[in-house]
């Protein structure tokens, strides 16, 4: 597996203020990788970049 060392990290606008419940994703070439907010040194997964897509458009639609 690569280093994620350098990656930025970010979260949903929609996430709360109280920071439960969310997941936090970094974009990287030919993959996204997604992490648990509040265990950021936890498991974590990536997928390809049109997989992530087809996800997006699967919860949004």
């Amino acid at each position: 597996m690569s280093s994620t060392g350098g990656l930025k990290w970010f979260k949903s606008s929609y996430s709360g203020s109280q920071g439960d419940s969310c997941v936090e994703v970094a974009h990287a070439p030919g993959a996204v990788h997604v992490r648990d907010s509040k265990d950021v040194g936890g498991p974590r997964f990536a997928v390809s970049r049109p997989a992530w897509g087809r996800f997006l458009g699967h919860v949004a639609g």
